[in-house]
C-alpha cells in the first residue's frame, strides 16, 4: 500500500480495464454464443466485472487506509475469481469451482468498505 496515494491510479486503471473487458464479454455473449447456459454465465460474469470495475475506479482516489486497501483488494480478487470462473466456463468449458470463493471475497470486500466508512 502506498501512503502517498500512488496506488489510487493503479486501482482506477485496473477497474477501467475490468469495465472495458466486461463490455467485450457481454457483446460476445450476446452475438457469438448459442448455448443459453454459457451465454447466461458470460452475461453474469460481465455484469459483476463491470460493476466492480466501476467501483474500483470510483473508490481509487482514497485507498490510503489499510482497511480501504484490503477492501479494494478483496473486491478485485473476488471479481477476478468469480467473473473469471464464469467466463472460463462459458468460453473454455472450465469448472466454476472458483466462483463461490470469488463471491465470498467480493462480499468481504463490501463489508470491509462498510466498516471503513463507519470508522471514518
Amino acid at each position: 500500500m502506498q501512503r502517498n496515494g500512488q496506488m489510487g491510479g493503479g486501482w482506477a486503471a485496473i477497474g477501467a480495464v475490468l469495465a472495458a473487458l466486461s463490455i467485450g464479454l457481454s457483446a460476445y455473449a450476446a452475438h457469438a454464443l448459442a448455448d443459453v447456459q454459457a451465454r447466461g454465465n458470460l452475461q453474469t460474469a460481465s455484469l459483476y466485472a463491470f460493476a466492480h470495475g466501476a467501483v474500483l475506479v470510483l473508490l481509487a482516489p482514497a485507498p490510503r487506509r489499510l482497511l480501504r486497501w484490503l477492501a479494494l483488494a478483496g473486491l478485485l480478487l473476488g471479481t477476478l475469481l468469480f467473473s473469471g470462473s464464469l467466463a472460463g466456463s462459458a468460453l473454455l468449458g472450465w469448472p466454476t469451482r472458483l466462483a463461490p470463493m470469488g463471491g465470498m471475497l467480493m462480499m468481504a470486500g463490501w463489508l470491509l468498505l462498510a466498516i471503513d466508512a463507519i470508522r471514518r
